[in-house]
């Protein structure tokens, strides 16, 4: 049985601080990390990320002809 309230994909403290640092040469504080927390959910197009990703998971099980 599946655990359907196992998470699939999440962005990590790091993760942020690597772009923060590629972007705008410096680590973010505190208060940006808060309001990235709050908003980078509403950037992702999570409908279009998981259609995809379906569709690349049905087309990889295809048999290649």
């Amino acid at each position: 049985m599946i655990d359907t309230s196992r998470v699939i994909y999440s962005l990590s403290i790091e993760d942020v601080q690597n772009v923060a640092e590629e972007e705008l040469g410096r680590r973010a504080s505190k208060k940006e990390l808060k309001i990235i927390e709050d908003k980078v959910g509403d950037y992702i197009d999570w409908h279009e990320a998981i259609s995809l990703s379906l569709n690349d998971a049905i087309s990889s099980q295809k048999p290649k002809q």
